[in-house]
């Protein structure tokens, strides 16, 4: 396993490897952290996981309290609770550990230290980001315990906005974490179906930016080997939970993910967004079960790029075709389901939905230009 382990920086600083969560102590200290505040999830918090890394720090003589209160998708109330918590407990860092909603979590907290304006003022649309006041955010330490969302290479959040009943995208440039200790050995606790998931997650996030119009070679290698490690990391991880190698390879193609889709998303996560925030469905999840219709969509336009793909991931058949068969052939084997129907999604709010995925950012990443009716002919299909 030692070849599997590395410091990178690229651009934030990961600490990669079996064991390096070890080294957390050590990385609070650097970032001049005494009192920090671990940001996860009530599952997290009485797992070893979590009362682990307390001890640990404890033991270094760091003053560390917990902050639990974060849904799986994680409400603007649940930010102003862990800000309030953060200013109680007069911290100076946060450690955001856990999957995709508690890094989300953790670094909208961390953002909103010495904010005047709340937290919708930061969404990410136009110059809204340079409202921030930069010199007031809280250092940020992320420790990711599943690979999907690959947030802790991220620089927003996507926070749910009950009111509005929405998601919004939270961003900032400072919301990136100062160090991330990404130790795979973390995962192992991750069941079956959440495995399964989040794997989908990070195959989304690497398709969607590598078929996402613009020119950035740096992502579309970022991304394709990201699918490379996803194809043949993914059904291994999850068919033996304890297979390490899987289980790193599937960590870092969360990581390239992340960092790819800065060129932009797309359909996928443009539907994922309001279904997540109408039907608390598991993001993950709903890319899996939108990823064919949304590529059927696409086809005119990527399909060249697909096909490329399927030379550079090895797969028999080459064309077009042959991708989308070898999704429907890895989610059956991953047990994903096939339709929205399957998780309790129905027809009764297409039109809303079609309306909400066309006013998300992602949909600006779309290789092709969607409509109204086009996002709502996706729907129907993938539910029935």
């Amino acid at each position: 396993m030692s070849e599997l382990s590395g410091n990178w920086n690229y651009p934030t600083q990961v600490k990669f490897g079996v064991g390096r969560i070890k080294e957390l102590p050590e990385v609070c200290t650097s970032l001049g952290i005494q009192q920090p505040l671990l940001v996860t999830d009530h599952g997290l918090a009485g797992l070893p996981i979590v009362t682990q890394l307390v001890e640990q720090c404890e033991n270094a003589g760091l003053s560390i309290k917990v902050f639990k209160d974060v849904k799986s998708n994680p409400t603007g109330e649940n930010i102003e609770s862990g800000l309030a918590a953060y200013m109680a407990g007069k911290h100076d860092g946060v450690i955001a550990c856990g999957g995709g909603s508690s890094l989300d979590a953790g670094k909208a907290i961390a953002l909103m230290v010495g904010q005047t304006l709340d937290l919708w003022s930061f969404e990410d649309v136009g110059d809204n980001w340079l409202r921030v006041n930069e010199a007031t955010v809280a250092p940020i330490i992320a420790v990711p315990t599943t690979a999907g969302t690959g947030s802790e290479v991220g620089r927003a959040s996507v926070i749910h906005d009950v009111v509005a009943n929405k998601k919004k995208i939270i961003f900032h440039p400072k919301m990136l974490p100062q160090v991330v200790i990404a130790d795979p050995e973390l995962t192992i606790g991750l069941n079956v179906k959440m495995t399964a998931a989040t794997g989908m997650d990070a195959l989304s996030h690497n398709l969607e930016a590598y078929c996402a119009p613009g020119y950035h070679p740096m992502a579309d290698g970022i991304a394709l080997e990201g699918i490379r490690l996803i194809k043949e990391n993914l059904i291994k991880a999850v068919q033996d939970g304890d297979d390490m190698e899987a289980r790193s390879h599937m960590l870092a193609a969360s990581m390239k993910g992340a960092t790819a889709f800065q060129k932009g998303l797309g359909g996928m996560h443009a539907l994922a967004h309001p279904l997540g925030a109408i039907y608390d469905a598991h993001h993950g999840l709903l890319n899996a079960i939108l990823m064919p219709y949304v590529l059927k969509n696409n086809q005119p336009a990527i399909e060249s790029r697909i096909v490329r793909l399927t030379k550079y991931i090895d797969l028999d058949d080459t064309s077009f075709d042959g991708f989308v068969n070898w999704i429907f052939d890895l989610r059956k084997v991953i047990g994903i389901p096939n339709y929205l129907s399957d998780i309790g999604i129905n027809s009764d709010r297409l039109d809303e939905i079609a309306q909400m995925a066309l006013e998300d950012p992602s949909n600006g990443g779309n290789p092709v230009k969607m409509t109204h009716n086009a996002y709502k002919q996706i729907l129907q299909d993938a539910i029935n």
